[in-house]
């Protein structure tokens, strides 16, 4: 088993663990933060992820929106050392989105389709 330093030196490349994916900023095509990566979902199935769940609003994290990003829509950007979507903070605030007390169904095909057509990817 790998320690944490062994680790580390080993997510060079293309591959990161999840939990410095979590916590990434995300920058909008203007190159502005519009927030922060909370958590990523996997598809159980392919073991690919499938969206990364942004947090927008609120104050040290309380009251946050929360905005499922297709993750096709998200490039890295080592320049900035964060994600870059295709959007700015202006268009986010009509982008689908769920707050701290809703339910989000990640099983409804309707609703997943809507998010990728918002930002212009297809729904896989």
């Amino acid at each position: 088993m790998l320690n944490q330093g062994e680790l580390d030196r080993s997510e060079t490349g293309r591959l990161i663990g999840s939990d410095k994916v979590e916590g990434t900023s995300v920058y909008g095509v203007d190159r502005n933060k519009i927030g922060s990566i909370e958590r990523v979902m996997i598809d159980k199935t392919s073991g690919r992820v499938s969206y990364a769940v942004l947090g927008f609003g609120g104050f040290l994290g309380v009251g946050n929106d929360h905005y499922p990003l297709p993750w096709q829509s998200l490039k890295y950007d080592t320049e900035l050392g964060g994600y870059v979507t295709g959007i700015t903070a202006k268009a986010l605030e009509g982008a689908p989105k769920y707050g701290e007390r809703s339910d989000w169904n990640w099983g409804d095909d309707a609703t997943m389709r809507g998010v990728n057509a918002y930002y212009g990817v297809p729904f896989a």
